[in-house]
C-alpha cells in the first residue's frame, strides 16, 4: 500500500528529530536538544535512566570530568499509527577514556528504539531505549599493551561488555539488563513498542 504525503511527512519529521538528538546532544546545544522531547521524556542508557533534563545535567557533569561519549547514526525505520510512532535507528556509541591507565576507544553498535507521540500537533520523543548489539575496545596508541581483567569482563552483558567495562571503571553504575540483539528482554521491548502503536 502506497504512503500518503502525510505519512511521508510524519516519517521525515521523526527522522529529523532522531538526527537532531545526536547532533545537538554531542554538541552540547541543550536548548535545542530540549525541543526534541516531550516534557515527560525519559532517556535510558547503560549509565543513566531517567528524565531527559536529568540526563542533560549528568551529561554536563561528566563532560566537566573529562567523559567523552559521542554518537553516529545510520539508517532509520519508522512505523506510524495515528499520533504514535516507533522508530529504530542504527547507531554507534563511541566512548574514549582510560582503561587500566591505557587511553582507549570503545565502540558499541546497536539501535535507538524510540517511542514518539504527536501532541497538540507536535511530534516529540517520549522514551528512548537503546539496543546494544556488539562492541569492541581499542587502545588509541596501537603500540600500547592493554590487559583486561577477564573475570570482570565475563560479568558484563555480551552486547555491551567493553562499554560496561570502561564505564564501571570510571565510577558509573551500569544497568546490566539492557536490551541486546537477542533474548527475552529485547522481545519484551518489541512488545511494548507494538502496544504503544496500538494505543495501549
Amino acid at each position: 500500500m502506497s504512503k500518503s504525503l502525510e505519512d511521508w511527512s510524519d516519517e521525515l519529521t521523526i527522522r529529523q528529530l532522531v538526527e537532531n538528538w545526536a547532533v545537538w546532544r554531542d554538541a552540547g546545544d541543550w536548548n535545542r536538544f530540549r525541543t526534541v522531547w516531550h516534557d515527560d521524556g525519559v532517556m535510558m542508557a547503560t549509565w543513566f535512566q531517567g528524565h531527559f533534563e536529568e540526563f542533560i545535567r549528568v551529561t554536563i557533569e561528566g563532560w566537566n570530568r573529562g567523559v567523552s561519549i559521542l554518537h553516529f547514526l545510520g539508517g532509520t525505520s519508522v512505523e506510524v499509527n495515528g499520533d504514535r510512532a516507533i522508530s529504530q535507528t542504527k547507531m554507534t556509541i563511541s566512548q574514549r577514556g582510560p582503561v587500566h591507565d591505557v587511553l582507549c576507544d570503545v565502540v558499541c553498535t546497536g539501535r535507538f528504539y524510540d517511542f514518539f507521540e504527536r501532541r497538540d500537533g507536535r511530534w516529540g520523543l517520549v522514551h528512548r531505549q537503546p539496543i546494544y548489539e556488539k562492541d569492541r575496545i581499542d587502545p588509541i596508541d596501537p603500540a600500547a599493551t592493554l590487559v583486561l581483567d577477564q573475570a570482570r569482563l565475563a560479568t558484563m552483558p555480551e552486547g555491551y561488555k567493553h562499554l560496561a567495562y570502561i564505564q564501571t571503571g570510571i565510577g558509573y553504575q551500569v544497568k546490566m539488563d539492557m536490551p541486546q540483539l537477542k533474548g527475552d528482554i529485547v522481545q519484551g521491548l518489541y512488545q511494548r513498542g507494538a502496544d504503544w502503536l496500538a494505543g495501549r
